[in-house]
């Protein structure tokens, strides 16, 4: 790289950075997303040389594609964690229990089917397509989520889907596992169920349970050296990595360890205004981050990421979004007690973004699949078509819904349905 183009890749850099602080203020009543402004950057980038990377296909750049997207996710996972003020309680979340539970594998079920039998996907790249679809994005899907930590839940909609998206993305991770078992001919239904599905979920609770309490601890009761008298966000990037480490060493789910050590490091003095300073830094680092990979998804589309697209790889995109989604969400949502707009809410919010891009790199890379093509064809149409209908109607249907919860006698920073929160 000669010096000239490595000045202008810190221009672009600098000046994208400036961007992503300036855009929200700007965006904030228009029905337009950063995401949005991020892709289409990335793909007018496509037809310059400004960009040059050697080859999407490039073990290389595929790994340094799969480290980036994996460490969004896991800020991002941090983050929800320590926004979320509602207690912990089997009853007070029993949205975020039904649409986890019920609406996400009935999504996979849809997807599988519709890839297998519409697509004539083999049934490992169709179950590979359907886990990687079937969880809501816990990044991209911020401007739905809870506010900062000490500013009370917001209402069912958005504690609903913040709780769904911190937890569903480690229940998804057995599935890839799943799936690449099949294309390698070696799946053990008992290895599976046993050891990587409910094992590996409950070593990650209890990672995440055992250092999010030690680093509770630290932060906020250690006598005269508590972390939290530092001031320093930065801890929450340290607490991140450590504890999905921590969790992967010893064969345990690092995502869902992640998100439990959030909640357990919030339950710890949640009055105290560290826990807004932790999100926020946190925030900060994931946004740049998302920024860079969501610049790199409109470059790979701008060179042919849709290439192998059909009409019905498009539909099976489309209906993930306006059928598939909603459908569930209805059936996960019977005999409940939530609000009614906060249910059709939470059936249009089936976002997808990041957290897909890292399960089918990863399991791509590992795996082979003679369908990636396809796969990334239709993931990347799903992922952009969430992109543009999400960032388009999320801020007036969520400025909606919060006028709505105030009207009905929700306040900002309370629970916004005593009875149900209870209930």
């Amino acid at each position: 790289m000669n010096d000239s183009h490595h000045l202008l890749m810190l221009l672009i850099g600098g000046g994208l950075i400036l961007l992503i602080s300036w855009l929200p203020m700007l965006l904030k009543r228009v029905p337009l997303s950063l995401p949005i402004i991020c892709v289409a950057i990335g793909y007018g980038v496509s037809f310059t040389p400004v960009l040059n990377i050697a080859s999407t296909a490039d073990p290389a750049t595929t790994h340094t594609a799969e480290v980036l997207s994996e460490a969004v996710m896991l800020l991002a996972l941090m983050g929800a964690g320590l926004r979320i003020d509602r207690k912990f309680g089997w009853r007070a979340w029993g949205t975020p229990w039904r649409l986890l539970l019920v609406a996400m594998p009935i999504t996979m079920i849809l997807v599988f089917a519709a890839a297998h039998w519409g697509l004539g996907l083999a049934v490992p790249a169709a179950l590979l397509l359907s886990a990687a679809l079937a969880p809501t994005d816990p990044v991209l899907a911020g401007d739905v989520q809870t506010g900062p930590p000490g500013k009370g839940d917001d209402g069912e909609t958005r504690f609903g889907l913040t709780a769904e998206a911190g937890f569903n993305d480690g229940f998804a991770f057995p599935f890839i596992l799943l799936a690449m078992g099949f294309h390698a001919g070696t799946v053990n239904w008992w290895h599976w169920l046993g050891i990587e599905f409910a094992g590996e979920i409950l070593i990650g609770i209890a990672v995440g349970l055992i250092l999010g309490k030690l680093m509770g601890w630290a932060m906020f009761r250690l006598p005269r050296l508590k972390l939290s008298d530092t001031g320093d966000g930065l801890v929450a990037i340290g607490a991140t990595f450590l504890c999905y480490a921590a969790a992967m060493l010893i064969h345990g789910n690092g995502f869902v360890a992640v998100f439990v050590s959030a909640l357990a490091i919030r339950s710890a003095r949640p009055e105290d205004e560290f826990h807004a300073q932790m999100a926020g830094f946190t925030n900060q680092i994931e946004r740049v981050l998302v920024m860079l990979v969501l610049v790199l998804f409109g470059w790979t589309l701008g060179h042919g990421l849709l290439a192998s697209l059909t009409w019905r790889g498009g539909a099976l995109a489309v209906a993930l979004l306006l059928l598939f989604r909603p459908l569930a969400c209805w059936i996960a949502f019977i005999g409940s007690s939530a609000p009614r707009t906060a249910k059709l809410l939470m059936g249009v919010f089936g976002i997808r973004g990041i957290g897909t891009i890292y399960y089918l790199l990863y399991a791509i890379r590992r795996g082979g699949f003679s369908e990636r093509e396809q796969l990334w064809a239709v993931a990347g149409t799903a992922i952009l078509a969430s992109i543009i209908a999400h960032g388009i109607v999320s801020t007036p249907l969520m400025v909606y819904a919060d006028r709505l919860r105030k009207r009905h006698g929700g306040k900002p920073g309370h629970l916004e349905y005593e009875t149900h929160a209870s209930s």
